[in-house]
């Protein structure tokens, strides 16, 4: 078959096509610029555990050295601190990086993949489908005709994609906006972020009611000021003095030594794509939603974007015989979607609470704890505002049986990342088996780590269970743990090539294991539940 062409070279086209390429899937990726990316350190974005692992994972790069992940997380009023958290193993740290840095470790892993050709400046201008694929134009000095099975659009708030698709994209203009600035100095809390809010010291204008600082690499920070709604604009000689009134008041009333690297003004929209797929095209990433709000941070839904569709298009691509996979990559629009709708319901229901003046915040109860723990999810990644979406009512889901059990993970949601020990005896990650183009069955049995793996492959469920595992309509890979949250000994977990959970069943049921991954896999059982998608999912859409 044709690749599948893939328009944008950010980071949600480029993940795109090194998770098609894991999935043996080729792919062409469409770079409407030069290939190359300019530093901006003011440019930053903040991942969560699960779409860092899987930027690393990809890239094949530890972004250790050109990332920071925050030792802790405070959050202080006024004078007053609200909350300190220290992450570690309970806790995990987000990532904070440059764009720059993100961007370019997956273009270099792009490069080296054989699967994946990017042509650059090639702007996109037309595409047209048939009933084997779909052809796509380019102009400019490299422009051309392309041929392919698919196409997804990654390529950002204007999407061409979009456009050519003629796709509505309602919402919100302006929600938030933000003063930023990143610069090289020393605070008093190295490693650990900062919101503050109310600060004792602020003035009128651009410094508004809310500043955060959060570290990136190499003694660098990223300051956001949070700016008053139809603020006049930001001279530099403004921002210049409120990063100094702002570092003075942090560091006990003198301004420390900085170095000024970056500066800019960060507006958040809220929008979302009527549709994310039209035929044999899709939408993903800002060309499909626009989010950000109350610290929640949007390149983290359009890596959960690349991460769900990559498997569907690469099992539609190896077969696309019949119905099923038409009814996979429709449940790309009806998952995704729905959970990025969740969030920007979330994210609008908080907005007139955490930024509206006078009566309706003087009303509610708790204000300043409350106020605190909700723009701390939206930083962190948790909570309705910023954990990552399950699937619960996906058309993929299989209806519960009695043999199904309650694990500490919900079906539709995505795993914990246990180790896990591998067909050749290694232990490893459960989280490293992803993304393979294989189904994972995962069978929860104490004292297994402490025995070589051929000990006891042939003994008790083990066998039953292979047999069962060679049996599933989709190849799969059968892993063995010691344990995992709130599961009981003897627990068979079927997870998706994305990591999130399909069934947890109670022993070795080869039927059911069998019905539950025809269904994830889009066979006759799956799309009974209506995707969804209503116009009211964005407050002000038209």
């Amino acid at each position: 078959m044709d690749p599948v062409i893939v328009v944008g070279a950010g980071p949600v086209g480029l993940t795109l096509s090194l998770a098609l390429a894991r999935h043996g899937v080729p792919s062409v990726v469409l770079d409407e610029g030069p290939g190359k990316d300019e530093p901006r350190p003011a440019r930053t974005v903040v991942l969560r555990e699960d779409t860092a692992a899987l930027a690393e994972r990809l890239s094949g790069t530890s972004f250790e050295a050109v990332g920071a992940r925050w030792t802790g997380w405070r959050s202080m009023r006024r004078k007053q601190e609200m909350r300190a958290l220290v992450f570690g193993d309970d806790l995990p740290a987000p990532l904070h990086i440059a764009q720059h840095e993100l961007t370019g470790a997956l273009r270099a892993a792009a490069a080296e993949e054989r699967l994946i050709k990017v042509s650059v400046d090639s702007r996109l201008d037309s595409i047209d489908e048939d009933k084997t694929g779909l052809t796509a134009h380019t102009r400019g000095p490299k422009g051309t005709w392309w041929r392919g099975s698919y196409l997804v659009g990654c390529d950002g708030p204007r999407s061409t994609v979009r456009k050519l698709l003629d796709i509505r994209f309602p919402g919100r203009t302006a929600v938030e906006r933000h003063a930023v600035a990143a610069l090289r100095t020393e605070l008093p809390w190295p490693g650990e972020a900062l919101l503050h809010r109310s600060p004792p010291w602020r003035t009128s204008g651009p410094s508004g009611a809310e500043v955060v600082g959060r570290p990136l690499a190499d003694g660098v920070w990223r300051l956001d000021w949070l700016l008053p709604p139809r603020s006049d604009l930001v001279t530099p000689d403004v921002l210049v003095a409120r990063i100094r009134e702002t570092l003075a008041g942090w560091c006990g009333g003198s301004t420390p030594p900085y170095e000024l690297l970056d500066t800019g003004v960060h507006t958040v929209h809220h929008r979302l794509a009527r549709r994310w797929r039209v035929g044999r095209a899709f939408l993903a990433g800002d060309a499909a939603h626009l989010l950000g709000a109350l610290g929640t941070q949007g390149l983290d839904e359009g890596l959960r974007d690349a991460d769900n569709l990559a498997w569907k298009l690469a099992l539609a691509w190896h077969d696309g015989r019949g119905p099923a996979p038409d009814t996979l990559l429709d449940s790309y629009q009806a998952e995704r979607r729905a959970v990025v709708a969740s969030r920007l319901r979330a994210a609008d229901q908080a907005l007139p609470i955490l930024r509206g003046s006078g009566g309706l915040r003087s009303y509610v109860p708790g204000a300043a704890r409350g106020h605190d723990a909700l723009l701390t999810d939206g930083h962190l990644g948790h909570g309705p505002l910023g954990a990552p979406g399950a699937y619960a009512d996906s058309p993929l889901a299989p209806p519960r049986t009695e043999s199904q059990v309650d694990v500490g993970t919900a079906p539709g949601a995505p795993v914990t990342d246990v180790r896990v020990t591998a067909p050749d005896g290694s232990f490893v990650r459960l989280r490293d088996r992803l993304g393979l183009g294989q189904l994972l069955v995962v069978l929860v049995a104490p004292g297994t780590g402490v025995w070589d793996r051929k000990h006891w492959m042939s003994a008790g469920l083990m066998p039953r269970l292979a047999a069962a595992v060679s049996a599933l309509p989709h190849e799969a890979e059968l892993l063995v743990t010691e344990s995992y949250p709130d599961a009981p000994a003897h627990t068979v977990l079927l997870i998706r090539p994305d990591g999130h959970l399909v069934t947890a069943l109670s022993g070795v049921r080869p039927a059911e294991l069998y019905d539950a991954a025809r269904t994830v896999l889009g066979g006759p059982d799956a799309g009974s539940q209506e995707p969804a998608a209503t116009a009211s999912e964005v407050s002000g859409a038209s």
